[in-house]
């Protein structure tokens, strides 16, 4: 039997070391090495040969097979449902509600028991058992999944990855929080390390390919707002979702931003209550729900979240400066696409903003990406310098270019069926 040995890789070049370093002496980066499982007997040609070469035309075509959540916000991030064996990377900021969203899907899945098989198992490496129980009870009310007899949830307390794999067996979800607590005693790193990381995340997707389990990771984020460890963690897992939103507000956005099993363009909305995250079917009406009509720096911008149209109201404040430089202020928007606006709108409509301050804000809590927003930006910011309110049955959409003209966006024709429907002309 090959007896496995470890390695300090460098990322950068791939230089193997016997020891962890600083620095690597092949390529000179640092913090570079990886400590990686390699084994010290190489395998023979009749073990490289695996299952053989397959023809194209001896595949047999099915249907990918999904399994409901019970949350339709999710399900339409996901492509429509679970895929069995499918291992799905859930990361965002602490406090965002990711533990909260996975333990309203065990809740949910819980229900759907087969006699006494293991339906859920939640790995916790970050709160106790007891902990959880309590997010549950607090879940539990009128609109979320009640804890009643014939749910098939358990909690398997450790950070050993594969002690976890041994146990779990072959439940139809396994829910892992967070990859960065897990760790396996093959190395010596400590549990969050980049090798760590990537070794646990490697042997919990053998265990989903060869079990057919759903297995749900919770992914921790940097400083700067990407996923914390190695790349090669997005690059292993099925499935990368994103849920984001500012914690001052009620609303949460679930993104996709890899999917192996359907498209990458669909957004889920939120809003976070006592009751845990609270599906919102119809985002427009609940971000344009507290607006103000016929107030300056006020405008209806149309833009799409994924294939979803969504009406947000942008405002804008334009106020004489009392700084050398004006403050160029964007909430919700780019900073650098704000100040391109701004430099459109003066030389353009020739409006003298060089000794105003520029304040503009997304209501909701909303970040807009899309180049669609431009126009709704630009009338806010006039309607605010002249004082004169945008009709309140206007709604906008477009892009702004540098010689001031208006460009066609993507999906027009959805845009302007959502603004109808929702009463503006």
């Amino acid at each position: 039997m090959a007896k496995s040995v470890t390695h300090f890789i460098c990322q950068n070049c791939g230089a193997e070391f016997p020891k962890w370093a600083g620095k690597c002496e092949q390529c000179g980066e640092w913090n570079t090495l990886v400590e990686t499982i390699v084994s010290s007997k190489r395998p023979t040609k009749l073990q490289r040969s695996g299952t053989g070469i397959v023809r194209f035309q001896e595949i047999k075509s099915r249907e990918v097979e999904r399994e409901t959540t019970g949350i339709g916000e999710l399900d339409r991030v996901l492509g429509g449902g679970l895929v069995a064996g499918s291992v799905v990377l859930l990361a965002g900021e602490p406090g965002i509600g990711k533990s909260t969203l996975l333990t309203q899907l065990a809740l949910c899945l819980g229900v759907k028991t087969v006699g006494s098989v293991l339906t859920v198992l939640y790995v916790c490496g970050e709160e106790s058992p007891e902990q959880i129980k309590l997010r549950i009870n607090r879940l539990s009310n009128k609109d979320a999944p009640s804890l009643r007899k014939g749910v098939s949830l358990s909690f398997l307390p450790t950070t050993d990855v594969d002690e976890a794999i041994v146990q779990a067996g072959g439940p139809a979800l396994m829910i892992v929080d967070s990859i960065q607590t897990m760790a396996t005693t093959d190395l010596t790193g400590m549990a969050g390390s980049v090798g760590q990381v990537r070794e646990s995340a490697f042997r919990l997707l053998n265990f989903a390919k060869e079990t057919g389990t759903v297995v749900f990771l919770v992914g921790h984020v940097t400083k700067e707002g990407a996923i914390a460890g190695p790349k090669v963690l997005e690059h292993l897992v099925d499935t990368v979702l994103y849920l984001e939103g500012d914690k001052n507000h009620v609303f949460r956005i679930l993104r996709c931003q890899k999917n192996r099993f359907g498209p990458v363009d669909e957004v889920g909305v939120f809003t976070m209550a006592a009751a845990g995250l609270i599906e919102v079917t119809n985002p427009s009406d609940v971000f344009l729900e507290e607006r103000q009509k016929n107030v300056p720096g006020s405008c209806v911008a149309v833009v799409m979240e994924g294939t979803r149209p969504m009406l947000v109201e942008i405002q804008a404040l334009v106020i004489p400066s009392q700084l050398a430089v004006p403050r160029r202020v964007g909430n919700g928007v780019d900073q650098r696409r704000l100040q391109l606006l701004v430099a459109v709108l003066s030389k353009r409509l020739h409006l003298p903003l060089g000794t105003d301050d520029v304040y503009v804000n997304v209501a909701g809590g909303l970040n807009l990406q899309e180049p669609a927003a431009d126009l709704g930006i630009c009338l806010a910011i006039v309607s605010s310098f002249k004082n004169k309110p945008v009709g309140p049955k206007t709604a906008v959409f477009g892009e702004v270019g540098l010689l001031g003209e208006v460009r066609k966006v993507s999906w027009s024709e959805k845009r302007v069926k959502e603004a109808k429907k929702l009463g503006y002309t």
